[in-house]
């Protein structure tokens, strides 16, 4: 279908990403969380992209956290948090948003993210479940949560 590869951290990855501002929420934008992966010269990107031909058309941030931080899953674990996914708009409704959530998928571990932009009609059909709010752990965030087999949500 689509590849899905794990995108550099440089000034060229920089560039496309302004791409995605342009059309893109504010609150979707990556741009600053990359510009600070570049100073940081973090080794390990946390950004998943697709390309049609050798344009960005589709992206993602992905961070590991680590189960000493998990207030989601039972039994407690590392899992991930999809932050941001945005595709360019010529390029909506062509399954590039879906090939995303199941690489992230395809590590096995447990996913949370948020509903941003209305979108919770996808994430229910990715097969995430709303999480009941819980003011302490969600702070004003609207989580979505993916389950691997032998994995609970927590009281």
């Amino acid at each position: 279908m689509f590849e899905v590869r794990r995108l550099q951290i440089n000034y060229k990855t920089l560039e496309e990403f302004q791409k995605f501002r342009e059309f893109g929420l504010e609150e979707l934008s990556m741009k600053e969380d990359l510009e600070a992966n570049i100073v940081e010269n973090d080794s390990e990107s946390p950004f998943y992209g697709i390309y049609d031909n050798d344009l960005l058309v589709a992206r993602m941030s992905l961070y590991k956290i680590d189960g000493k931080y998990d207030r989601y899953f039972q039994p407690a674990q590392d899992y991930y948090e999809l932050w941001k996914l945005e595709v360019l708009p010529d390029y909506r409704h062509k399954d590039y948003g879906t090939a995303l959530v199941n690489h992230a998928k395809s590590f096995g571990a447990p996913i949370k993210t948020n509903s941003r932009c209305r979108a919770d009609d996808f994430w229910l059909k990715m097969g995430f479940t709303p999480v009941k709010y819980n003011l302490m752990r969600d702070r004003g965030e609207n989580p979505y949560v993916w389950l691997p087999e032998s994995v609970e949500l927590q009281d």
